[in-house]
């Protein structure tokens, strides 16, 4: 007889689901990066914290948790540095330290979801954070490849494309959306961008299979 539990690690709810408002806040405030004042601080204090806050919550391993902090504080350096000071240096600041935080996150978090063995809610909401975190990291990926080719994306409406354009557009590639709006142009964008989609497809089919052999095993 499989235990019953009334409120399921509650504790782990708790740290996943923040995990994921953390994440969706990101996504829904990041034209702060681009404003004046204190907004551009403010929003790269999130996105420095969360990640850095996920490793010491969702893991044990000290590796993890020191390569999240570290990767975390540089790319809060990094993103003040190009949002008060821009230059081309600065943003690839931005993109490389970017793209080993979000690495980072993406090993914590699989971790975290493929080697549990039972269906809970925390796994299901680690599953979710993973799946979006593949989205911002691969905005990283393509900002890396803007910044070495300006001509790898255009606009089909004629506006520049910068990096909230790009975030957008590894989203709606990710779910395999294609609204057209922004395009990539040169080889490595659309090769990119082609193994996006690709892993779009095969995490929600892995997922869905994971988690239904996980399901069965526990009431087999």
């Amino acid at each position: 007889m499989t235990e019953q539990h009334p409120f399921p690690r509650t504790s782990e709810v708790t740290k996943t689901g923040g995990l994921l408002a953390a994440i969706l806040l990101h996504n829904l405030v990041y034209p702060m990066s681009t404003w004046g004042g204190i907004a551009p601080a403010a929003f790269y204090v999130l996105y420095a914290s969360m990640f850095v806050i996920a490793a010491w919550l969702l893991t044990g391993d000290a590796r993890l948790r020191m390569a999240a902090t570290i990767s975390g504080l540089a790319v809060f350096a990094a993103g003040l540095a190009n949002s008060y000071m821009p230059s081309s240096g600065t943003a690839l600041a931005v993109y490389v330290t970017s793209i080993v935080y979000h690495a980072i996150a993406l090993i914590v978090l699989t971790r975290y979801t493929f080697t549990s063995r039972q269906v809970f809610t925390e796994v299901v909401l680690a599953a979710t954070c993973l799946y979006l975190v593949l989205g911002s990291a691969f905005a990283a990926i393509y900002g890396l490849i803007f910044w070495v080719d300006s001509a790898a994306f255009t606009s089909a409406t004629g506006g520049a494309v910068g990096w909230q354009q790009l975030l957008y557009y590894s989203y709606v590639t990710l779910t395999t959306l294609g609204y057209g709006d922004v395009l990539p142009v040169g080889h490595v964008a659309q090769s990119v961008a082609a193994f996006q989609a690709i892993v779009g497809t095969l995490y929600t089919v892995l997922l869905l299979s994971r988690l239904v052999g996980m399901h069965s095993s526990a009431r087999a």
